[in-house]
């Protein structure tokens, strides 16, 4: 069960930390890597979840990943203390709330766009500038390919969604048709 709200609260607190000492990349990089590691590993996740193991196991465990790592006092003492609340399960969650505020900061947006085809580089280039314009944001785009769209394209970011396909327009075609009967 996602604890998205419970993730929220301790990536701001660490956000805000690490925007006060303007190392917030620092802290976004040594985030993510630590949650790959945890849902990449089965054994880390384990030594620090497991119920059978107690606190101060977990702490050693911790304690030896922040040591290898070489984080700085202020990470060292978040990725500790949620061992000690038992909130470790929400790393990956807590990465991925960090990684929005980050984008955020840095007035980033991450955009999706679907394609009957894949798209050369050129024309990913202009779909990329496109949604920049009308987004007023830089955007990480990342694409992928659905043939049953027919024809087109279609582009997400954030709330917006800009609907090119054939697919789409041929049902709006088939409702029109079906309207004036």
């Amino acid at each position: 069960m996602k604890q998205t709200i419970l993730a929220r609260r301790y990536a701001k607190a660490l956000f805000i930390v690490g925007k006060e000492q303007k190392n917030y990349d620092e802290y976004n990089q040594i985030l993510q890597g630590v949650a790959k590691l945890y849902v990449s590993t089965p054994e880390v996740a384990d030594a620090l979840t497991n119920p059978l193991y107690p606190l101060d196991i977990k702490e050693k465990v911790m304690t030896g990943m922040i040591r290898s790592m070489g984080v700085d006092k202020v990470m060292g003492n978040f990725l500790t203390l949620l061992v000690q609340k038992k909130r470790i399960v929400i790393l990956p969650e807590i990465a991925e709330e960090f990684q929005v505020m980050v984008d955020s900061e840095k007035n980033i947006s991450h955009g999706h766009v679907i394609s009957a085809i894949e798209l050369s580089a050129e024309l990913q280039e202009n779909v990329q500038a496109t949604l920049e314009k009308l987004t007023g944001k830089k955007v990480k785009l990342t694409s992928s390919v659905d043939p049953s769209i027919i024809g087109g394209i279609i582009a997400k970011v954030g709330d917006l969604v800009l609907d090119g396909s054939i697919k789409t327009q041929l049902a709006g075609l088939k409702d029109s048709i079906k309207g004036r009967e």
